[in-house]
């Protein structure tokens, strides 16, 4: 069902007044003071009359309007929850297998990518820098001797066949560099050479860099676990300058939310409304709500929208043309929150309560789906005077 807003009536200290004068002027007993004070908490359905009389010197103090047609704007309120925006959040799984050593980065904290997150202990680590330094050096002295080989056949020094063999032994020595060189970038060093050039405390250690910038929002390991390469995610890193709302669209509604529309986002914790807009609907219903869920992109200043954050989403959903509707003043509330409003009889000071089905409220007027038909005539500003008199004359 569509959540809906309503508007308690709004009166002024002279009605309140009018209401307790005319209490004192229509009966003297004890009963009825004690109504008066007390009606606003006990009142049930059985305690007020169903069709009452105002006696012609208290009309003053009501106002009686017209049911009217009007173009009333359509807002949706749908219901949802805030989570990472998955097109700019990244699991980031550790390429190396073995125990955690150090936790370098905590949850909140804004990384760049290629900045270490935790270092690992790593015998794979330790085997790959090994076979790299090694074959760095055996293709360095493979280049040179093909190098001084080849000045050698120039001169007449030496036969083809040596020279041809020097070429074979540094292709293969290149080779064997390069294949060391792809191991250790599996491991998630982008820069192989800086092994040597800046060479670790610990040869055995390894740091897991960010592959991308963002903040990290999730941890999900801890020091010394032991991490499979490839298989255990060990962060969550997310760009929280946008996040998405997810939110559920009802049957009815469906016909009314398409992409591209504008949304505004509220939530309990803060007074900010948040602006997106749709960037998906679902090709098919939820087969346990039976609704239709929406995805919204909305901009997250301040990150203060987080994950799991339960938000009410408005949407601009056209208009609702011939809408029935009174003030909101008209409409008032039984002990079991249903609405209600005075409507007048073909007698003008009398009154009858009447139930009704309410719908949007905008700009000081309600809609009214059920229970009024247009040109009836129902109480507006006052409806709580009657409120009063109709508990006292029951």
């Amino acid at each position: 069902m569509r959540k809906t807003f309503f508007l308690p009536p709004i009166f002024s200290f002279a009605a309140l007044a009018a209401a307790l004068a005319f209490a004192g002027c229509g009966s003297g007993s004890s009963q009825s003071e004690s109504k008066m004070t007390s009606y606003s908490g006990t009142e049930s359905k059985a305690d007020t009359a169903a069709l009452f009389s105002v006696p012609q010197d208290q009309m003053v103090h009501i106002q009686v309007v017209a049911v009217e047609k009007a173009k009333l704007p359509r807002l949706l309120r749908l219901t949802g929850n805030a989570t990472y925006n998955a097109f700019k959040t990244t699991p980031v799984f550790s390429p190396i297998g073995g125990p955690v050593h150090e936790i370098l980065v905590a949850p909140g904290q804004t990384v760049n990518a290629g900045q270490p997150l935790l270092t690992v202990n790593s015998p794979d680590y330790s085997a790959a820098r090994s076979a790299y330094i090694k074959a760095r050096q055996a293709s360095a002295l493979a280049d040179k001797i093909y190098t001084r080989s080849e000045d050698l056949f120039t001169h007449g020094a030496i036969a083809e066949a040596d020279l041809q063999q020097a070429e074979s032994s540094r292709n293969q020595a290149q080779a064997d560099m390069q294949s060391s060189e792809d191991a250790l970038r599996a491991l998630g060093l982008k820069d192989p050479e800086a092994v040597v050039k800046n060479p670790p405390k610990m040869t055995s250690q390894i740091p897991v860099i960010a592959p991308v910038g963002g903040e990290v929002v999730e941890r999900l390991v801890g020091p010394g676990q032991l991490l499979m390469a490839g298989a255990t995610q060990i962060f969550t890193i997310s760009d929280m300058s946008t996040v998405w709302v997810l939110v559920n669209v009802y049957q009815g509604d469906m016909a009314y939310v398409h992409a591209g529309d504008s949304v505004d986002i509220t939530t309990d914790s803060y007074p900010d409304v948040f602006h997106g807009k749709i960037s998906y609907i679902a090709p098919a219903l939820d087969p346990a709500t039976r609704t239709l869920q929406a995805r919204i992109v909305t901009n997250n200043p301040g990150k203060k929208l987080k994950k799991d954050m339960y938000v009410t989403a408005t949407v601009q959903a056209g208009a609702i043309r011939d809408a029935l509707t009174v003030p909101d003043a008209a409409v008032l509330r039984d002990t079991e929150n249903q609405p209600f409003v005075y409507a007048q009889t073909k007698v003008s000071n009398q009154f009858e309560r009447r139930l009704v089905k309410i719908g949007n409220s905008q700009a000081g007027r309600t809609q009214i789906i059920d229970g009024l038909n247009e040109g009836e005539r129902v109480v507006g500003d006052g409806a709580l005077f009657l409120q009063f008199r109709n508990s006292l004359q029951h």
